[in-house]
């Protein structure tokens, strides 16, 4: 049960609800992290904004959805493992990435340099090493690449922990990732 209640759009305060009628009309669904985002309508905002800006970024659409997978394998979110793993499908990562890329795993060497940097600033909560840093960019990742890499990886532990936080309902096929881990 939500510990958030996802907001009905008609009750949501006037700039909350113009934006849900923006996602419906893009979606055509209104997916439950939405609908609780909407209590805050300045949150709901940057959220929209920061995600619109990093799709017009350099990183594919599939490695930001594995850098999402990665960044929810981590926090052990549902939610986003849920809604990434879908979307993600989307871009056309197969089934058996999906699983590896919810562990920070990949087949593919490009990608598993850049999901073993994210789990080393997810997990040292940014403090990576001289080495860390050299080995992605070894892998032909640029500074440009590594600054949108963090920077997706921000905006993905803000939905981490408001789903988590919020125990929002899931309203995508659920992806098991077991248990939060205790403070």
């Amino acid at each position: 049960m939500p510990r958030i209640q996802p907001l009905d759009p008609e009750a949501a305060h006037p700039k909350a609800a113009e934006l849900l009628t923006g996602i419906h009309r893009q979606l055509g669904v209104m997916p439950n992290i939405f609908r609780t985002l909407a209590h805050a309508p300045a949150a709901l905002s940057a959220y929209l904004n920061f995600a619109k800006s990093l799709g017009s970024g350099t990183l594919s659409a599939a490695t930001r959805e594995q850098i999402a997978l990665a960044v929810a394998g981590t926090n052990r979110c549902g939610y986003c493992a849920s809604a990434h793993t879908a979307m993600a499908r989307q871009t056309g990562v197969s089934a058996e990435e999906l699983g590896r890329n919810l562990n920070a795993k990949s087949e593919d060497p490009r990608t598993q340099a850049v999901l073993t940097f994210v789990n080393r600033i997810v997990s040292s909560r940014g403090n990576v090493t001289d080495t860390d840093l050299a080995q992605v960019r070894a892998a032909g990742l640029s500074d440009g690449e590594v600054v949108e890499i963090i920077a997706n990886i921000a905006v993905n532990i803000f939905t981490n922990y408001l789903n988590l936080v919020a125990s929002t309902e899931v309203d995508f096929p659920v992806v098991d990732v077991g248990q939060p881990r205790a403070a």
